[in-house]
């Protein structure tokens, strides 16, 4: 694996971000479990010692969208213990089914994005079309964006706490 792999918290920032800037349109928890949740497959290859790319099939947007439509599964059957956490959190959110879909297809895509951009030699975006046409060179960038964006993201987040009192 690359040492560029912007740790699973790193894509926390776009989401929370995404997730607050579209707070009436798309489900939050959806939204942030989605983006890290993808992950799973590198910590498999890693930790099984698998012979499979670190950032295989999941890290493309065909194998996104299956991860994306799991997530919406259990985030849906888990929709009452959600929405009790939420409210804990001053987040509580009307939302509807397709608003978790949204949040969980959302979620999954920037993460591909993200990760592509680093340009890890084994992750194809475009699977089953070889190669990685969102590599970039720079890596400063994406980190300095995921942290930008977490930080936006929780000031947002304070700010509806705020109005809330």
């Amino acid at each position: 694996m690359s040492d560029r792999m912007p740790f699973t918290i790193f894509h926390l920032g776009p989401a929370l971000l995404l997730g607050m800037l579209l707070f009436n349109y798309v489900n939050l928890p959806a939204l942030l479990l989605s983006s890290v949740i993808m992950d799973l497959e590198p910590l498999a290859v890693l930790l099984l010692g698998l012979k499979y790319p670190a950032h295989g099939f999941f890290h493309s947007f065909l194998g996104g969208t299956v991860v994306g439509v799991l997530v919406f599964f259990i985030m849906t059957a888990l929709d009452r213990r959600v929405q009790k956490l939420m409210s804990l959190l001053k987040l509580e959110q009307k939302y509807s089914r397709r608003s978790i879909l949204l949040a969980c297809l959302l979620g999954v895509y920037s993460h591909t994005l993200l990760d592509s951009s680093l340009g890890y030699y084994d992750i194809q975006p475009l699977f089953p079309f070889p190669g990685n046409p969102f590599y970039i060179q720079t890596t400063t960038g994406v980190y300095l964006f995921c942290t930008l964006s977490f930080i936006l993201g929780a000031a947002l987040w304070i700010k509806r706490i705020k109005s809330f009192r």
